[in-house]
This record gives structure tokens, C-alpha cells and sequence, in this order.
């Protein structure tokens, strides 16, 4: 145990900052707290291009044409949008279908509950919606929306869990052979259960161990230091 910890230890000491961007993001604060553009995230993402050379400009660009100017500026707007509007800014239509399903979801929720905005119902549907089942989740039932998906809108909307995706799982795995504990893992669910049980043996977070991992790989924390402030920054209540 004290191995693994200490060579956690050496890859939390890369990225100091993440306790930081975790904070936030557990807050539900990231893109000023617009629960809009995180669904839009989550959809950009989903299709596996560079977040930061990719993702991030769009969003960015979307922001500033539609949100900044009153077009859409919230879930049920994203709804009733239409899809050859949407498409000149992301040509991709699977992520546009994903997001306004999202949004669709959450409207549900919002309205079914009585809930007065967005942030209400987006942080309801983390609190209820449960790993072990999530393809029975109404979200998770969206085509499109796999489980690296589920989590990462599990985790905006408050939840302190981890991604399966490729870049956790080489550094979790590398951490593993270390530490000298290499038992594979293969199954999804079984490496988000190892990771929490990495965190609660080392006295981090599982989500410091998730953007721990994408900032140590890309060494987004100094590259994409302005970015990342612009994504966290929390301009809403």
C-alpha cells in the first residue's frame, strides 16, 4: 500500500491544480455552470476527437454564437433547436442528436419534479442515476451515449467517480504495474470499483485520479492552463 501511494503521490505532484479543477467540477461549475454547454461537452466528447484541439474550440465557438447572444440558452432551447443550425458550428449529427436527447431527458426530470432550472435537475438525475445499472438509466438507454458518457455527466453533475476511458486506463494500469499489483482489468465497472479503491487506499478522490490522468498525459496543466480556467470558471450562481 505505501508503494502504491507513494507513486501516486509522484503523479498527483505533476498537476497540483487538480484538486482545483475537481472542486469545480463537483460543483457543477464547469463552463460557468451552464448545464447546457456541459451536455454539449459531454456529446462533443463522446465521439473520441482531441478534447482540447477539438472539443474546446467548438465549444467555445458555440458559446459565443448562441449562448452569448440569447439563441439558446438552455436545455429546452437546445431541444427545439434546429439540426442544419446546429450543424454549422459541429457537423457531426450523432452528437447533436446525443445532446438534445440529453436535454430532452432532463427537461423530463425538470418538469416532473417540479424543479426550477437546469442545475436543479441535471444534479437530481446525477444524484439518482447508479453505475451498476446505467444502461437502464434513460440516459444511458440513449444510442450514442456509452458508459464513458454516463460518467462524465455523472461527475459535472457532482458525483465523485471516474471515467473507463483509454487514457485513465493506461495510467491507472501503469500506477498498477508499479505498485506492482497487475492484475488485469477488463471488465468497465470492475476498473471504476479499482480506481475508487485506489483512492480511498491513498486519500485522494476518484475524481482527482480521472483529471489526473488527462492533464499528466497531455500535459494540459501548463499547455492549456488558460483554456482550463475558461472551461472551470464559474460566472453563475
Amino acid at each position: 500500500m505505501n508503494k502504491l501511494k507513494t507513486i501516486v503521490n509522484h503523479y498527483m505532484q505533476k498537476v497540483p491544480e487538480v484538486r482545483y479543477y475537481c472542486n469545480q467540477c463537483l460543483k457543477t461549475r464547469r463552463w460557468g455552470s451552464s448545464i447546457l454547454l456541459m451536455v454539449i461537452d459531454a456529446a462533443f466528447t463522446s465521439i473520441g476527437l482531441n478534447y482540447f484541439k477539438t472539443v474546446v474550440p467548438k465549444m467555445i465557438e458555440f458559446e459565443e454564437t448562441f449562448v452569448k447572444s440569447g439563441k439558446i440558452k438552455s436545455l429546452e432551447d437546445l431541444t427545439s433547436a434546429e439540426m442544419k443550425v446546429l450543424r454549422k458550428i459541429w457537423k457531426n449529427k450523432r452528437s447533436w442528436e446525443v445532446a438534445k436527447s440529453i436535454a430532452s431527458s432532463l427537461v423530463n426530470i425538470k418538469e416532473q419534479k417540479n424543479l426550477k432550472t437546469d442545475k436543479q435537475a441535471f444534479i437530481t438525475w446525477a444524484k439518482n442515476a447508479q453505475l451498476q445499472n446505467w444502461k437502464e438509466n434513460p440516459i444511458g438507454k440513449i444510442k450514442g451515449v456509452g458508459l464513458n458518457t454516463f460518467q462524465y455527466l455523472r461527475m459535472m453533475g457532482g458525483i465523485d467517480t471516474v471515467m473507463p476511458d483509454k487514457i485513465v486506463r493506461r495510467i491507472i494500469t501503469n500506477i498498477l504495474k508499479e505498485s506492482e499489483v497487475i492484475t488485469p482489468i477488463l471488465d468497465d465497472i470492475a476498473f471504476i470499483e479499482t480506481v475508487h479503491k485506489i483512492a480511498q487506499k491513498t486519500g485522494y478522490r476518484p475524481i482527482e485520479l480521472c483529471w489526473m490522468t488527462w492533464l499528466v498525459q497531455s500535459e494540459a496543466s501548463l499547455k492549456y492552463s488558460e483554456i482550463l480556467s475558461k472551461i472551470v470558471r464559474n460566472d453563475k450562481k
